[in-house]
């Protein structure tokens, strides 16, 4: 499966971000810097009243308006709260602006270094900040995006991954025999009775930045899921490190809002989810040169052998025990 129709960002060259600023009374002084994204176009630049901004330009067909707008709403929530979040700039009342069918948003540039994922004094923070995050996410449920699921993390992308020409014909079969071999495990894993919480989505450490606090960055992945969902992400190298990592993080994270420990049976499952998603990311986007410069290796046939590789390893770790909690929880 290709790109969405096609698409691609060849026709927003500067003129057209100059013009698309304009139109906001926003006028650069500065050229634009790309940042480092590939689903969305994201620039920073500095305005002529000398305050730094950072824009971006959504993908079209990805998200409709009214599920930006609660990405927006929520972010904004977050910051009333004081919870460090970049959060959208409201210009004559609008944080989502339309010029010549595309749809951006201005944020101001926030600095920071990179979030140490091993510094516990770190990891303390981020889970304060977490349990406030889902402390607002528990107010009230997303409308309008979508709810944590097989379909969108499993079904879809496997047929997205049946249709792409990208998997060389010599692997496809032990590559979907395995594939269908886990996605029948994680179905089995799978649980639902969890309460869904307003999520940051996909925070992984280079969406949080440094400073003299954790700064949490692109909101774009929000969506309604598990609270686990958040947190899982953060926890690296052995398993001995993991439960010290998640430890830390829940003991400060329950101090805002209660952990439902039966949510810990999700986290391999959850990294499965991830794992077949984002190989149908990248077949989807596969059109937009951004894509292949950025991921030569997505069409190399050495990294679908990888990948049966790690969807056994992956299998392994369904069936070891969940992680547990120090006796207190």
């Amino acid at each position: 499966m290709t790109a969405q129709n096609g698409f691609s960002f060849a026709d927003l060259g500067p003129d057209q971000l100059l013009d698309a600023l304009d139109s906001t009374g926003i006028r650069a002084e500065s050229g634009l810097l790309a940042l480092n994204s590939y689903e969305n176009r994201v620039y920073q630049f500095t305005a002529e009243d000398g305050a730094r901004y950072v824009t971006k330009f959504y993908r079209p067909q990805r998200w409709t308006d009214e599920q930006i707008a609660e990405e927006h709403q929520f972010t904004l929530a977050l910051a009333e709260q004081d919870i460090p979040v970049a959060a959208p700039i409201a210009l004559n009342g609008q944080t989502l602006h339309h010029f010549n069918g595309h749809r951006f948003a201005l944020f101001p540039s926030l600095g920071g270094r990179q979030f140490e994922v091993d510094n516990f004094d770190q990891l303390e923070w981020v889970g304060r900040y977490l349990g406030r995050i889902h402390q607002v996410g528990k107010q009230q449920a997303f409308t309008h995006r979508p709810t944590m699921g097989l379909d969108e993390y499993l079904h879809q992308p496997r047929q997205v991954l049946e249709n792409t020409d990208l998997i060389p014909d010599h692997l496809k079969h032990a590559f979907f025999a395995d594939l269908d071999t886990l996605i029948g495990e994680l179905s089995q894993h799978w649980q639902t009775d969890w309460t869904p919480v307003r999520l940051h989505g996909d925070c992984h450490p280079g969406n949080i930045l440094w400073r003299d606090s954790p700064l949490f960055v692109d909101l774009d992945d929000a969506r309604n899921g598990p609270a686990v969902q958040d947190l899982w992400m953060l926890l690296n190298g052995e398993r001995a490190d993991q439960l010290a990592q998640l430890d830390t993080i829940l003991d400060a994270y329950n101090e805002f809002s209660d952990f439902d420990p039966r949510e810990l049976k999700l986290i391999e499952p959850l990294r499965g989810l991830r794992m077949v998603h984002y190989m149908a990311w990248l077949a989807r986007r596969w059109e937009d040169p951004a894509f292949p410069q950025a991921f030569p290796w997505f069409a190399d046939a050495k990294y679908w052998e990888g990948q049966v590789l790690a969807f056994k390893e992956q299998l392994a770790a369904l069936q070891e025990p969940t992680l547990q909690l120090m006796p207190q929880w």
